[in-house]
């Protein structure tokens, strides 16, 4: 693909803001266009296993997310009433060495700002909210909403569960609610009144799971984010307050030291937990989708942000590595080396049983996007 190559991408989330640095190491002119104003310090605690570290490190930004992330320990899942452990994965020198990085937790603004300085100064464009897209043929052309109009010889839809660039694709389609919500809530180290606990743990329970874990090395802020049912979601808002009583009232029976951290919760907010139905189709002639905007997960493997920048790996590579000018092609090679993995790895987030009871994540951790040999489309349909 010629460096000259023009290639916008539709969102600054974590998968398009790693796409894009990934593509201007290449040498490609990229532009991000995000619908938002400003990057704010949003959402909360994020993981990022060693396969995502693994991409940090060919951006240039392992390191600095190193310095500035939790190193916990271990991961530990213990059981809801007897507080029993299930399952210690240990972290440390060794799990290094044998996943070829770090496991760490770190807040999502920290995240982003870490991505942004990979980026060349002014390749984000804010205040660029999507209206139509105009694929026509030699190019397409982006109509914003009281922004104009660019055009671009490539475009990534890295826009999320909501894609607009999705739905010129494949037609319009709501996400599917799964039945569940996520109460999250955020609050200071001291309302423990010095209960120690570990950097990181799933506490599991019938139909339920509370996460929680520190997100930065002072440990001066707890982050607890869970599952629970909820047979119906109503409105379009992201996420709505939660009262404190619905909260505690969910964790009810559990083992004392998980309901004194859930008693220490203040404000506290519930969100719904989408996915989609899989499609087979990503991509179109100049068009192709990255992340939640082709394959949307539940979050119960820690594993839809890996999944987009693993995405953004294999898809700059893609673009940079097959030496033609046919976009397809390099789409096509994109889309035979994401599904199996994707496919595999939607499954067992779906089933919620990651890290239950034992077993060896190496498959998992040890994963290069950067680096895994690329499978020629037809060796893999085979």
């Amino acid at each position: 693909m010629r460096r000259t190559t023009r290639i916008a991408v539709i969102g600054a989330g974590i998968g398009g803001m790693t796409v894009a640095g990934l593509l201007q190491r290449h040498g490609f002119r990229v532009q991000v266009y995000e619908q938002a104003t400003t990057f704010s310090r949003i959402g909360a605690g994020i993981h990022l296993s060693p396969n995502v570290m693994l991409v940090m490190r060919h951006l240039g930004i392992e390191q600095a997310l190193s310095d500035i992330a939790l190193h916990p320990d271990a991961f530990v899942s213990r059981q809801w009433d007897s507080g029993e452990i299930l399952f210690e994965l240990p972290f440390g020198p060794a799990s290094e060495a044998r996943y070829g990085a770090a496991y760490i937790n770190v807040h999502r603004g920290d995240l982003h700002a870490v991505l942004g300085s990979a980026l060349e100064p002014g390749t984000v464009a804010f205040g660029r909210k999507l209206s139509h897209i105009d694929d026509c043929g030699c190019a397409v052309r982006l109509l914003f909403e009281d922004a104009g109009e660019v055009q671009a010889d490539l475009m990534i839809g890295a826009d999320g569960l909501n894609s607009k660039v999705r739905d010129h694709l494949l037609g319009p389609e709501k996400p599917r609610y799964t039945g569940h919500i996520a109460h999250r809530a955020i609050f200071p180290a001291t309302r423990l009144n010095g209960l120690a606990i570990r950097a990181c743990t799933k506490w599991w329970g019938p139909g339920n799971h509370i996460l929680v874990y520190y997100m930065t090395q002072a440990r001066e802020e707890v982050y607890i984010v869970t599952s629970a049912p909820q047979a119906q979601w109503a409105g379009n808002a992201p996420f709505v307050p939660c009262a404190r009583e619905e909260l505690i009232s969910t964790f009810e029976g559990y083992h004392s030291e998980l309901r004194q951290v859930v008693n220490a919760a203040t404000e506290i907010t519930k969100w719904p937990i989408f996915d989609r139905e899989p499609v087979e189709r990503w991509s179109g002639e100049r068009i192709v989708l990255l992340g939640d905007a082709c394959h949307p997960m539940r979050p119960y493997m820690a594993a839809g942000a890996a999944m987009a920048i693993e995405d953004a790996g294999i898809l700059a590579r893609c673009i940079a590595e097959l030496g033609s000018d046919n976009a397809g092609e390099s789409f096509g090679w994109y889309e035979a080396n994401r599904k199996p993995r994707v496919r595999e790895v939607t499954q067992i987030s779906m089933g919620n049983t990651w890290l239950r009871t034992p077993v060896d994540p190496q498959w998992f951790f040890r994963y290069d996007a950067c680096a895994v040999p690329l499978k020629p489309p037809a060796a893999v349909a085979q």
